[in-house]
């Protein structure tokens, strides 16, 4: 299998738009568990097939064409380090990130909050793409997710 390549527009945009230590104001977080409805079928484990983590490296979920699988960073205020390795169906399109929580009332306490946030790394669009293209004819919002990535407008 070749490697997946970008087009030469979005990884320019990317490259120019994206630097490690950048901070990002006002995002809006929410929080999400495990034993959720919308979660249960998938367990503890994240979409890219990894446990969820809840210590002090912590799981979070994205719209991957914003934060790409493997986004490092840090809530201003907050010694965790939290790594996109999640996605969800409500976070496509948006800025959300959604914090994983190990338990109910932890993920009722954090509520919705806006936090400054400092990318500690960038994720790979590419290895975000390896991981949604093999799952696009399941879901509208994973075939969104690639369009974004690929720099392409959703067909009408």
């Amino acid at each position: 299998m070749g490697k997946l390549q970008l087009p030469a527009r979005t990884q320019q945009a990317q490259t120019l738009l994206r630097t490690s230590g950048q901070v990002i104001p006002g995002v809006r977080t929410t929080a999400y568990t495990h034993s959720e409805a919308d979660h249960i079928q998938y367990g503890a484990r994240t979409a890219a097939g990894t446990p969820l983590k809840s210590g002090s490296i912590r799981s979070a979920a994205a719209d991957w064409s914003i934060y790409p699988l493997g986004t490092v960073f840090q809530i201003q205020g907050d010694s965790s380090v939290y790594v996109v390795d999640d996605y969800g169906r409500a976070l496509v399109g948006t800025r959300t990130i959604d914090i994983y929580q190990p338990t109910i009332s932890l993920m009722n306490l954090w509520g919705t909050r806006k936090v400054n946030i400092r990318v500690l790394r960038w994720g790979s669009p590419a290895r975000s793409l390896a991981v949604l293209k093999p799952r696009a004819y399941k879901a509208p919002h994973v075939r969104e997710m690639i369009f974004r990535i690929q720099g392409q407008t959703r067909p009408g």
